[in-house]
């Protein structure tokens, strides 16, 4: 009986193959997490504000008063936004908006003052601080004191709400209404407003 001629298992075009491949995963790592740790570092680079941006506490001149808890202050010469922490002053088209602004620019506007910074920005990129001006002067406790702005309802210092209850006694700014209302339910209000508001029917 004639004995059957064995067919190698691989041929060797197939071998030579398989080598290549080989040869191309050991030259080549994983393009994929490589790609996947690209995209989460540009991620977090991404934007004007770099991870390694520090926040430290710095001097800079006033350039602007957007309302009564949020500045423009350089910094190294640029503008930055600052919103002051611990407070919520009227918004600009709130009963009192304009006022609060007008006391706030009559405090700093134009000066150089010293901001002392949360570790981190808020959602929407601005530094979170406290503004001294004459390096004495505590410009969010003074907005307060002054009845042009309430102590922010989650803030913790109880100082603040001390000088809340005076402005309030003594019905400076914003409390000389008999009942003014916070922003924090102004704005809310207004987004209900709008929500109930009918759409346009042509």
């Amino acid at each position: 009986m004639a004995k059957r001629n064995k067919q190698p298992k691989y041929t060797i075009g197939s071998l030579l193959f398989l080598l290549a491949f080989v040869f191309y995963i050991a030259c080549n790592p994983d393009k994929k997490d490589g790609q996947k740790e690209n995209r989460d570092t540009e991620s977090e680079q991404s934007g004007p504000y770099a991870v390694s941006d520090t926040l430290v506490e710095f001097t800079g001149k006033v350039t602007g008063i957007k309302d009564g808890d949020t500045f423009e202050v350089l910094r190294d010469g640029k503008p930055e936004k600052i919103r002051l922490v611990d407070i919520d002053s009227p918004e600009s088209a709130q009963p009192f908006g304009k006022a609060a602004k007008k006391y706030a620019s009559d405090l700093c506007f134009g000066k150089t003052v010293r901001v002392l910074p949360k570790k981190r920005r808020d959602r929407y990129g601005r530094i979170l601080g406290t503004i001294f001006v004459d390096d004495t002067i505590d410009v969010n406790a003074q907005m307060i004191a002054g009845g042009y702005a309430w102590r922010y309802k989650y803030s913790k210092k109880k100082a603040y709400g001390a000088f809340e209850s005076q402005a309030r006694e003594q019905r400076v700014g914003l409390w000389a209404d008999d009942n003014p209302i916070d922003p924090w339910q102004w704005r809310k209000d207004k987004k209900l407003k709008n929500k109930r508001k009918p759409e346009f029917q042509q």
